[in-house]
């Protein structure tokens, strides 16, 4: 795969279903303050250090992480335009979003026990497949070398998207943090993570 210039990868901001803990996918719940006070700090961090004066600023579509690129976008000097992009979409978790850990576990018991406990994303019975998932990852991945981009997606898609970019095997990259006060810069085959400005406790 050819290395893009550059991506800055980005979470969207806390939501109201992060913040009790159900599980979003292609669904969607509201950024919560915290969350909006994220992605203000992601957007204020980018403009003063000056990674953005070319780079193309595209996102899910999904509302939370649309949200949170247009909060960054507000910060970026001159406003860069937003694209939206399918690709980047979160996992679908099909008929188990909106669920929480243990409702879950009462549809399939011991998803989350075991190795395999990184993997429950793929194995609702009307969700994405992870080689589904993955592939479109990818795409999405190879149709940006030689370019500079912010990207603002969500949990899965990053721990897959530094995987891929790295050649992480599939059970390493599941286990990625994948925290929303971070940046991930993706240059040169190497992954550099770079904390955003500390923001007071909930």
């Amino acid at each position: 795969m050819t290395v893009p210039n550059s991506i800055l990868l980005v979470r969207h901001g806390e939501t109201e279903w992060n913040r009790v803990r159900r599980f979003q996918g292609w669904s969607d719940s509201p950024l919560t303050e915290r969350g909006i006070a994220q992605a203000e700090a992601i957007g204020r961090l980018l403009s003063r250090v000056g990674w953005t004066v070319s780079a193309e600023l595209v996102a899910s579509p999904i509302g939370r992480a649309r949200h949170t690129a247009e909060i960054i976008r507000a910060c970026l000097p001159g406003g860069p335009p937003l694209r939206l992009d399918d690709r980047l979409r979160e996992i679908s978790l099909g008929s188990w979003e909106g669920l929480d850990r243990s409702e879950v576990t009462a549809r399939a018991p011991g998803i989350f026990d075991g190795d395999g406990r990184h993997e429950w994303y793929s194995r609702a019975p009307d969700g994405e497949t992870y080689e589904a998932f993955s592939r479109r990852i990818a795409d999405w991945l190879g149709s940006v070398r030689d370019r500079s981009i912010i990207a603002l997606t969500h949990g899965i898609v990053t721990r897959v998207l530094r995987g891929l970019y790295t050649g992480l095997p599939r059970a390493a990259a599941l286990k990625l943090p994948v925290p929303q006060d971070r940046i991930f810069r993706l240059s040169a085959g190497t992954v550099e993570e770079i904390a955003v400005e500390r923001l007071a406790p909930r």
